[in-house]
């Protein structure tokens, strides 16, 4: 399972919100490989699942994530920082061994 701390969640609501998403639409993660660490995170909206989905809630948000990127994912915490070194979400993974300096990509 993914967490999505309570910050991430009402920034992710906020998003939704701007974009005029109904309650039909999800927040989709997942991986794909590139990125200077090998494996880059992947976050989006989307309103269809497969059957290569897993599907769970947390902090009010519903998350869809497929398998394979489940693997590299169980455990994470996505957060989201405003503080003075930056804005945008984090991935707090345990899975990773090496991650890139922008936060963006990782190994395992």
């Amino acid at each position: 399972m993914i967490t999505i701390s309570d910050k991430a969640a009402e920034k992710i609501r906020g998003l939704m919100a701007d974009e005029k998403l109904g309650p039909d639409h999800f927040l989709r993660v997942g991986v794909k490989g590139g990125g200077c660490s090998g494996l880059s995170y992947r976050m989006d909206f989307d309103d269809k699942v497969t059957d290569r989905d897993e599907v769970f809630e947390h902090s009010g948000i519903r998350v869809v994530c497929d398998k394979p990127s489940l693997l590299y994912l169980f455990g994470t915490v996505l957060e989201y920082s405003d503080g003075l070194n930056g804005k945008g979400f984090v991935w707090n993974n345990p899975q990773a061994s090496r991650t890139c300096g922008c936060g963006e990509s990782f190994a395992v």
